[in-house]
Order: C-alpha cells, then structure tokens, then sequence
C-alpha cells in the first residue's frame, strides 16, 4: 500500500522531530493545515514504524495506546522524564519546525 501526499507529508514532519522532543497528533495536524489528531494517528499506525513514532503524543504526554510501554521506554532513553505512564513537563519538550535552525522551538504552555 503506497501511502497517499498526506501520509507522507506527516512522516517527512515526524522524522523531523530532534530528539528528546515531542509533538503531539494535534500539533502535526495545525502544522500541516490539514487532517485532524486522529488522521494523523491514523498514518502512524499504518505507515511510521521507519519514523520516531514514539515522539508523537497526545496532547496530555501520554503515547500511543497499545504502544505506551516501548514508547515511554524510548524516551526516557533520548532523557525525557516520564512518570505515572506519560511525560512530565511536555510542554516544554513540545518541537515546532517553524526554527531556522531546525532545532525547534519551544511552545507556549497550555
């Protein structure tokens, strides 16, 4: 199954996210300017096992469901705190593309 424009276009932006950082299926989706959270859960689960994956979050720091133990496992090894089963402290962890220097920005809290 060849994945389709959008497909791609969520995982040229998850291959993106540096290290240690984090987006959540919202963020992609405002990035993007199209699909929803869901849409872009959606391409993950079909198409992102050659992307981080793991660095996609809900918008709470909680991963994936049915993948939370490896993904946790995942960033805690790239240094991201995680406690009690989702990210401590995310928005300060929360990548944006729009860095010149591709390194990211931090977001605002919520």
């Amino acid at each position: 199954m060849v994945p389709s424009p959008y497909a791609e276009a969520v995982l040229d932006l998850v291959a993106r996210i540096p290290a240690a950082r984090v987006m959540t299926y919202g963020d992609i989706a405002d990035v993007l300017g199209r699909g929803g959270a869901r849409s872009v859960g959606t391409v993950l689960a079909r198409y992102g096992a050659g992307v981080p994956w793991h660095r996609v979050v809900r918008a709470d720091g909680r991963p994936a469901a049915g993948h939370e133990t490896r993904a946790l496992n995942l960033l805690s090894r790239e240094g991201i705190s995680v406690a009690n089963g989702r990210i401590e402290g995310i928005h300060a962890l929360r990548w944006s593309p729009s860095d010149p220097v591709g390194t990211g920005t931090v977001r605002p809290p919520c």
